[in-house]
């Protein structure tokens, strides 16, 4: 009888994210969303007021990012993931 194994590789990047207590989710400027989306995507999932979330895009628009979100390496990686699948760019720093 003969057992099989699945393994899981991680970048050294992704392990000491994990260990790290606090991660930052960070929203990039791009020349794909409008304002509006980008606005009702943070409303919506982040749950942001309206005036924070036009504060946030007027700051990714300018600086070209913002840190949205801080927790830990696996939250940050669920909205990341949602997030990126309304098309917006987004990474874990």
């Amino acid at each position: 009888m003969s057992v099989e194994v699945e393994t899981e590789a991680f970048t050294l990047e992704e392990i000491l994210a994990v260990t790290k207590e606090s991660n930052r989710l960070i929203l990039w400027n791009d020349d794909v969303n409008t304002f509006d989306h980008v606005i009702e995507c943070l409303m919506h999932y982040l749950q942001y007021g309206e005036e924070e979330a036009s504060r946030i895009a007027w700051t990714v628009h300018t600086k070209g990012k913002c840190a949205i979100l801080e927790g830990s390496y696996t939250e940050m990686e669920i909205y990341r993931k949602i997030l990126k699948s309304e098309g917006l760019s987004v990474s874990i720093e």
